[in-house]
């Protein structure tokens, strides 16, 4: 890849997505993020890439809302003739995403709703949309969650869709092969974020509880997740696609 690669990260502005920003930027990346409310909150961390001597853009993105994706198409297309001087970017992430904690035999069809429209519909007609300014030889990393594999009560909806993506994956990296673009899904395990009411982070008797079931003997830290996704993006890694990579620390081996 002879100019510098461009990702675009969908939930960028905070959690995972803003750490894996700043790993890519460190990495010799530019940066289009996208946030759902806060533009401030956005534009700080574009200010965060830019002082690692990346550039970088931020743009509003609801992806339960796939009727706004070819608005937002235009947007980035518009973003990357201004910043870049490019018609294309590289590496799509599909970050974005909300918790839900709810019993099997608790969960409502609203709930249930939200999770397909954010976890699935949302990452499946977004990256449709967002095709034609892929470029061939680029990447997408869809990201799925350990609680695929592993079941812990309260998650039966949140994880159903994480599976669907995992099989999404298969698919995507089968169909756009002829593109040379590769896809893959990054597990996260238990992680140390805001996400879900922080209670990983929070809750002192959880944090203890994933440290004991985890190979490494600790919850999972932004930082193991960020690193990663850089490592999976890096141009000479092209050569994996349709594979689920677990980042858990061994998570209920």
């Amino acid at each position: 890849m002879t100019t510098t690669p461009i990702a675009l990260i969908t939930g960028g502005s905070r959690g995972l997505g803003r750490n894996a920003a700043l790993h890519l930027a460190r990495a010799g990346v530019d940066i289009v993020l996208t946030y759902r409310s806060s533009a401030s909150e956005a534009q700080a961390v574009v200010q965060e890439i830019e002082a690692l001597g990346r550039r970088a853009a931020a743009l509003p993105l609801d992806v339960s809302q796939p009727r706004g994706f070819g608005d937002f198409a235009a947007a980035l297309k518009q973003a990357l003739a201004g910043t870049w001087q490019r018609t294309q970017f590289d590496y799509l992430v599909n970050n974005a995403g909300i918790g839900v904690h709810a019993a099997f035999a608790e969960t409502t069809e609203a709930q249930f709703d939200e999770l397909v429209a954010v976890h699935l519909k949302g990452p499946f007609f977004l990256t449709q949309a967002l095709l034609p300014l892929i470029a061939d030889g680029g990447r997408i990393l869809n990201v799925s969650s350990g609680l695929a594999r592993f079941s812990l009560p309260g998650y039966a909806a949140y994880a159903s869709m994480k599976g669907a993506i995992e099989v999404l994956t298969r698919y995507q990296a089968r169909e756009l092969g002829a593109r040379r673009i590769a896809v893959n899904a990054i597990a996260p395990g238990a992680i140390e974020t805001d996400f879900g009411g922080g209670a990983v982070r929070d809750n002192a008797q959880l944090n203890a509880f994933v440290a004991s079931v985890t190979a490494q003997g600790r919850a999972g830290l932004p930082d193991d997740i960020g690193a990663a996704v850089a490592a999976l993006l890096r141009p000479d890694n092209g050569w994996m696609t349709g594979q689920r990579i677990e980042v858990s620390g061994g998570m209920f081996l």
